[in-house]
């Protein structure tokens, strides 16, 4: 009799740690301070009002953070890269914010049930390994009626697309999901099924400003661990490839025409209110 082959499980805690040490490397806050608007914009969205409870999840080096805190809320700022919490820390208290940051794991977020007014994160939580148990997180932390507010890379997308590109080279681990479908509703709606009072999801662009193409790669390569991490996989031959690849996706939606880079990355701004 013919027995059907148990699928694989996939090691979550295995592709963690790799994760882990990827966001590590390098220094993402070179990298993640250039975001800051996109955490001004998302407070704007969540309509945020001063003395609400908020918690960033995977806040790196604190943009939704530190736009929530100059808002007057009471805010929480979550990573569990320690050295970028650091970076975050530095930041609100150069400008003499009071924020609590504190280690923690997106999938595993040590507080209670309903303990936020607002959840959000910023190209943080879509990287997580176990989308559905990260989720799942969000809205358990999160009130009733509150909202989680949310900023993913899409598909499309300038990043999207850079991942894709890694992808070629380095074959994702088995089962898990590319971290671009939370930038798209579909995906969203099954995250967060049963959950969901409302979802906005609006397609925004972040512009990437460098001196030149050649200038971003450098700074992704040293700066921005996943890349610096790429570089570090393959040998040289396929770095030199590599490189071209990159300098090319990076022409391809390039705007300027001066030799410097301008160029938009579509991301999805969501606002869920929870049941």
């Amino acid at each position: 009799m013919e027995t059907l082959s148990a699928q694989p499980v996939t090691d979550f805690s295995a592709v963690k740690l790799k994760q882990h040490a990827a966001w590590s490397s390098g220094d993402y806050a070179v990298v993640g301070t250039t975001l800051q608007i996109v955490g001004e914009n998302l407070c704007e969205a969540l309509d945020l009002r001063a003395g609400e409870r908020v918690l960033d999840v995977a806040a790196g080096n604190g943009n939704a953070t530190l736009a929530a805190a100059r808002r007057w809320c009471d805010v929480v700022s979550t990573d569990y890269v320690g050295a970028l919490l650091e970076r975050g820390k530095a930041r609100a208290s150069a400008e003499g914010l009071a924020v609590q940051f504190e280690e923690a794991d997106a999938e595993n977020l040590p507080y209670a049930d309903a303990s936020f007014d607002v959840v959000l994160s910023t190209f943080g939580v879509m990287f997580t390994p176990n989308q559905e148990r990260a989720a799942s997180e969000l809205a358990r932390v999160c009130k009733p009626g509150g909202k989680i507010g949310l900023a993913n890379w899409t598909p499309p997308g300038f990043i999207g697309q850079l991942f894709k590109l890694i992808g070629r080279y380095i074959p994702p681990p088995a089962g898990v999901k590319s971290p671009s479908l939370w930038g798209t509703d579909e995906r969203l709606r099954e995250l967060f099924d049963g959950r969901i009072g409302t979802l906005e999801a609006v397609r925004q662009n972040f512009v990437f400003r460098y001196r030149s193409p050649q200038h971003w790669l450098d700074t992704f390569r040293t700066y921005y661990g996943p890349v610096q991490k790429a570089f570090g996989a393959v040998d040289a031959a396929q770095q030199q490839s590599l490189s071209a690849d990159f300098i090319g996706l990076a022409q391809q939606f390039n705007r300027a025409t001066d030799g410097a880079m301008v160029v938009p990355s579509e991301y999805l701004e969501v606002v869920i209110r929870t049941r």
